[in-house]
């Protein structure tokens, strides 16, 4: 079995080599300066320099607390990242960047790639309860990036204002969003006037709310409730109008077409009377004894109607 312990040269001065440290250095900077980043493979060898087993031995030493601050920072320059973990954070922050840059937000669908990485997938992960309590500098990163990476309300919601603000930057009006209007597949005509609506707008979140503010949006007015008519209302005013026909007329006869215009509290009212009648009459078994004697009070004959 191949033996993958460091050998004594990362770990020590030797009397054959003056100074290891310096060569090791240097191999990485070579290393760094030609792929643009310090993830060096462990069997990787600079020539025949064993720079992977050196980078996985200062790792090691940095996390028994047996490195100074001063190589440690030297190190940190050329991007060493003492921990897997962390690197693979960077690996996958560098691609939620990439996808912040195209989509305005990081509240990315789960099935959301960016640079080959499951970007969508791996946020979702990192917005679950307490996925952050052992790395709070992992959670300042993400929102230095979007301060709404991981909102109180739905990354929906979110992903849906952050296409609506993109067009708001873009355009600089909102008045000709529409119903069908687009972004990123998503309806953002539809949502906008959804988000507007009096109801829908006094029940989202405060913070909510002061975002879609800031774009200039609104609530739109609450309805003002109408009396809707009741067949009792119908009906009185069907009586007026027979009645104010028959004075007119002295008939109670009337053509099935006739609207007799009336007025009540100082509003007209025009009754399609003879349909009014044609109805009561196919009706009538159902009416109230009250309302067949108003109108046998006007003398109407059922069967002249």
């Amino acid at each position: 079995m191949k033996d993958h312990r460091p050998t004594p040269a990362l770990l020590t001065l030797t009397t054959t080599d003056t100074k290891p440290r310096d060569r090791s250095w240097a191999s990485l900077k070579r290393f760094t300066e030609r792929e643009l980043h310090a993830r060096v493979p462990y069997g990787h060898k600079e020539g025949a320099y064993p720079l992977g087993q050196w980078v996985a031995e200062q790792r090691r030493a940095y996390g028994a607390g047996q490195m100074t601050g001063l190589r440690a920072n030297r190190l940190e320059k050329l991007g060493m990242i003492w921990s897997l973990a962390d690197e693979r954070f960077q690996e996958n922050l560098e691609a939620a960047k990439a996808y912040y840059d195209q989509h305005w937000t990081l509240c990315a669908p789960r099935p959301a790639t960016a640079l080959d990485r499951p970007v969508g997938q791996w946020l979702s992960n990192l917005r679950r309860p307490g996925a952050l309590t052992e790395h709070p500098e992992w959670e300042t990163a993400l929102r230095e990036v979007d301060e709404d990476w991981n909102p109180q309300w739905s990354p929906e919601w979110q992903r849906h204002y952050a296409a609506l603000r993109e067009m708001f930057v873009e355009e600089s009006a909102l008045t000709y969003v529409e119903p069908g209007v687009t972004v990123h597949g998503m309806d953002i005509g539809r949502w906008y006037h959804k988000q507007r609506e009096y109801a829908v707008w006094h029940g989202l979140m405060p913070g909510q709310r002061e975002r879609l503010e800031q774009l200039g949006m609104e609530p739109t007015p609450p309805e003002t409730p109408t009396k809707p008519k009741t067949a009792s209302g119908a009906f009185e005013r069907g009586v007026a109008a027979l009645a104010q026909y028959k004075a007119r007329t002295g008939s109670v006869t009337v053509p099935r077409g006739h609207v007799e215009t009336i007025v009540i509290d100082s509003q007209e009212h025009a009754v399609k009377l003879g349909v009014f009648l044609s109805n009561t009459k196919s009706r009538r078994a159902k009416l109230t004894t009250d309302k067949l004697q108003q109108l046998a009070a006007l003398g109407l004959d059922w069967a002249t109607v």
